[in-house]
């Protein structure tokens, strides 16, 4: 075969991916991510991990051990929108939370997954010989990795990779094959002597142009399932999933929206809902109101832990006697611990009395020190 022939190989995939929706597709050959296993060796020792990411730093830098004959990384993306229609008002006794705009719509590793099916099937339809592994977000490699080498775009200050037609508005995904597909080159631009990302992040979690700690990382904690640490709480805000601070500020976003894709466009309603209702919500109502969005991955507890630190961010008083009821009722000490954080925020007699009479009743030590941070804010300590 000549390389005139896999160029041709390779010019048809694009056409084909364009074809199915894929916004931009790139070549990178299959070497060992050498240069990114030193960057995760030095963030691994500094902490810096979120704990979600594959283990094995071996699997993460080395395609072949996800495809033995591995020979080209075929990566694309898909671009997002990042403007609400019509936007719901947050406002008293009806204050509303946000999902970050990864989640807004279908679930983006179930879309991006089926378009890269189809690729993958075309792939071996037009050469019987073709292996192909598709990896969406949870594969091994590093999306950002594989896509800046294809010269989709580069990865920026905010760790997002930034591509010149959509910015970091993007859902990434890769096929491996045992093709020996052209390469693309790398794109050289980058994002220069700006420094807006690192210095709007609200944890200060970009220690540095290029490097997250995760564990500060305003995304990765609305994620977790425990308690948010005392210092991080006042900076959630009203996020219940996500962050897109970083994206937001940089130039490379400024007035990009991208609605071309039906299945990703947001319901308001969804994207932006209201607080209270989230905190009385059983599995069956969570699931029809976000499971088809990527912020359920999680499941209830993370979100309902959000809503309540987002309605003591409003001291939103109409909430109290539901907040109170989780703080006596509810059987998750996360839940129940949150709630009376967030009664000692908003303040009150009736939230004083409650918390009062739980920190007679309450055996789980965790709540129990939940319970006396609500009442020293009470008391102005």
């Amino acid at each position: 075969m000549t390389q005139t022939y896999w160029e041709q190989t390779k010019q048809a995939i694009i056409r084909y991916g364009s074809e199915i929706g894929l916004d931009k597709i790139g070549i990178a050959s299959a070497e060992p991510f050498t240069e990114l296993k030193q960057r995760l060796v030095e963030h691994r020792q500094k902490g810096y991990e979120s704990g979600f990411e594959e283990a094995d730093l071996e699997k993460r830098t080395r395609p072949e051990l996800s495809l033995r004959g591995v020979q080209s990384l075929i990566a694309v993306a898909i671009a997002y929108p990042s403007k609400l229609p019509n936007p719901p008002k947050s406002q008293p006794g009806a204050y509303r939370g946000i999902l970050s705009r990864s989640a807004w719509g279908t679930d983006y590793h179930t879309v991006l997954r089926e378009k890269l099916d189809k690729l993958a099937q075309f792939i071996r339809q037009l050469e019987p010989g073709a292996e192909v592994v598709s990896m969406v977000d949870t594969g091994p490699l590093s999306d950002r990795a594989v896509a800046e080498r294809a010269g989709l775009g580069w990865v920026g200050k905010n760790c997002a990779l930034i591509t010149p037609e959509y910015g970091s508005w993007v859902f990434l995904g890769e096929l491996l094959t045992n093709l020996p597909l052209p390469p693309d080159k790398p794109i050289t631009e980058g994002c220069g002597d700006c420094n807006l990302c690192v210095e709007a992040c609200p944890t200060g979690a970009l220690v540095q142009g290029g490097q997250l700690n995760a564990q500060k990382c305003i995304a990765y904690l609305t994620q977790v399932k425990d308690f948010i640490p005392d210092e991080y709480r006042g900076k959630i805000g009203n996020r219940l999933y996500g962050c897109d601070t970083c994206q937001l500020v940089c130039p490379h976003n400024r007035g990009r929206h991208f609605a071309h894709h039906p299945q990703l466009q947001p319901d308001p309603q969804v994207a932006k809902p209201l607080l209270l209702p989230i905190l009385s919500m059983n599995n069956k109502q969570f699931k029809q109101t976000f499971g088809h969005t990527s912020a359920a991955w999680r499941g209830k507890k993370p979100i309902q832990r959000n809503a309540i630190l987002a309605l003591a961010h409003f001291k939103d008083r109409t909430a109290v006697p539901e907040l109170i009821r989780l703080l006596i009722n509810d059987p998750r000490p996360v839940i129940r611990g949150t709630a009376a954080w967030a009664l000692g925020k908003i303040g009150g007699e009736e939230a004083e009395q409650a918390l009062k009479q739980a920190e007679q009743n309450e055996t789980e030590q965790a709540v129990v020190a939940e319970i006396r941070k609500g009442l020293a804010m009470l008391a102005g300590k």
